[in-house]
């Protein structure tokens, strides 16, 4: 089953990267299980010389996967933060990267508490705003890392302006795309040097499956990805890759679903009376509507949203039956979080307080269930508070 070069995103979900197995024939990428390969003699092989380097099941995903974000390569991981810590080796000691403000807090964790320690610096800027993009950077910063939408206040960025402005002074452009997925957007069409994701998320969609991904666009950037997954060894292991690859092949179908009842979900919220504020990116409200509807193809299955004070929300995550109180998000289930005291626990208080990320937010990753069940959910527990 070979692609056609026109070939269209639903179609590149389920077959880039993938050919069946040329031993029996199977349609799915087989598990290899397996920690080394056979040679035939002494510097003759089959492709494959040791699983670290080389997985057939990974490196079906890594295919599918640069396919899909429209990059050359991909390169996958143990998990997000470790894709985060491949690309941060890019850097050397001394070099500064702009940062937008409210990253993910396992990436501000990262950054601060561990590779400050190896003499990088981190400015963190809010990058909706290329004015304050250009003022954060200095003769040695190599990096702009950008998060849209942010977790969990779901502010965006423009990256098209913000690739661009990034370029004019010789910075690597990388994007974390884990909230919109492949099928929200696609950062490198617009100009960035590097995706990241959480494959965890919306990519595998069943939380079943830790693991991070790369896509590159630029040679240099693709040489040293794929020396350094392999010198650090923080490699994504076939099962997993194999349970991404399933999750991948309906990633657009699954996304329509996950539109469509978190639009549904933040216009209930929207309209509820003891709802102070909704952040998403599909109201006409939201600040940033009109880039979301220009940039994003959908505007994703996450909605946080304010409660007036940390102890109503407390009641109402005390209260929800089918909406499971848990970290993480992309599942096919409804997932549903308090950022300060968990996503963004790592996060100073006064830090959190100064990016809009308040005691009384709540997130919700917006499930595939029946939304007026999700609905019906919703309501009893807001009645509590």
């Amino acid at each position: 089953m070979k692609l056609r070069d026109t070939a269209r995103f639903s179609t590149i979900c389920i077959h880039a990267g993938q050919v069946p197995d040329p031993s029996t024939g199977a349609i799915i990428t087989p598990i290899y299980q397996t920690s080394t390969y056979v040679q035939e003699a002494l510097g003759k092989h089959k492709g494959y010389e040791y699983a670290r380097t080389q997985n057939p099941t990974r490196s079906a995903l890594e295919g599918n996967l640069a396919a899909m974000e429209g990059g050359q390569a991909a390169f996958a991981f143990a998990s997000g933060l470790a894709a985060t810590g491949a690309i941060m080796t890019l850097l050397e000691a001394g070099d500064h990267v702009v940062v937008t403000d409210n990253t993910y807090g396992g990436t501000y964790r990262l950054f601060e508490r561990v590779l400050r320690r190896s003499q990088l610096d981190f400015t963190y800027v809010d990058t909706s705003d290329c004015d304050q993009i250009r003022a954060a950077i200095t003769p040695s910063t190599k990096m702009l890392f950008i998060e849209t939408p942010t977790n969990p206040t779901l502010r965006l960025t423009d990256l098209e302006a913000a690739s661009a402005l990034g370029h004019e002074y010789g910075l690597a452009v990388v994007v974390d795309n884990t909230f919109a997925s492949p099928y929200g957007q696609r950062p490198i069409d617009l100009g960035a040097d590097m995706v990241l994701h959480s494959t965890t998320k919306f990519l595998n969609g069943h939380s079943d499956s830790i693991g991070g991904a790369v896509i590159a666009r630029r040679d240099e950037h693709i040489e040293w990805l794929k020396f350094v997954q392999n010198a650090e060894g923080a490699i994504l292991g076939p099962m997993d890759a194999w349970l991404v690859l399933r999750g991948t092949k309906t990633l657009p179908v699954r996304m329509e679903r996950h539109n469509t009842n978190a639009q549904a979900v933040a216009e209930f919220l929207d309209r509820h009376p003891k709802v102070s504020r909704v952040h998403y990116p599909g109201l006409p409200s939201h600040p940033q509507h009109a880039l979301a509807t220009r940039q994003m193809r959908g505007y994703g299955g996450i909605v946080s949203f304010e409660l007036g004070s940390l102890e109503r929300a407390r009641v109402f995550l005390n209260h929800v039956t089918l909406c499971a109180l848990a970290e993480s998000l992309g599942g096919v289930e409804t997932l549903i979080s308090h950022p300060a005291t968990m996503t963004h626990a790592s996060v100073p208080p006064e830090r959190r307080q100064a990016i809009g990320l308040t005691d009384d937010m709540v997130r919700i990753s917006v499930g595939l269930e029946d939304l007026d069940d999700l609905l019906d959910d919703l309501t009893q527990a807001l009645d509590r508070v």
